[in-house]
């Protein structure tokens, strides 16, 4: 009898010594649990390759079209040239500044312009002009105010 309690204690001590210890609880010197939350939110400026050359012919009020080109760099920069087709002595106008993200991440806002666009909506391949107020353009020219990525 005194052989099978000393066999079933042996064996319960034995089983208790071959669990795993949870060393953040019982040392003092273990690193702590890593508790952060990452924010694992996609979003264009984190998830899409936005960066390079976009171009289109967006409307214009009283010319045939202001041809556009827009450079995103991953420096945030970018450089934006427009030219107004059809006016005879119209030139290219060119302009760079940094850029930066709105809060959600998907629109970019271009620093330094003044009285005209200067945000774009940041799709897969393709930049989509808003508004002066940052809202998207709509009615039968919306899809006219598309910039694609070349």
């Amino acid at each position: 009898m005194k052989n099978t309690v000393l066999f079933v204690l042996l064996t319960f001590v034995g089983l208790i010594s071959c669990k795993p210890k949870d060393t953040a609880a019982t040392d003092p010197a273990a690193p702590a649990a890593d508790t952060t939350m990452t924010d694992n939110a996609h979003n264009a400026s984190n998830s899409l390759s936005w960066n390079g050359m976009y171009k289109g012919v967006v409307p214009c009020a009283d010319c045939e079209g202001i041809e556009t080109l827009l450079v995103l760099n991953t420096d945030n920069t970018y450089l934006l040239r427009t030219n107004y087709l059809g006016k005879p002595d119209a030139q290219a106008v060119e302009k760079t500044g940094s850029f930066t993200w709105n809060a959600e991440g998907n629109t970019v806002i271009l620093g330094g312009i003044e009285n005209a666009p200067n945000q774009y909506f940041v799709g897969e391949n393709k930049l989509i002009q808003l508004d002066m107020a940052g809202q998207r353009i709509t009615g039968q020219l919306a899809d006219k105010y598309i910039l694609t990525k070349q």
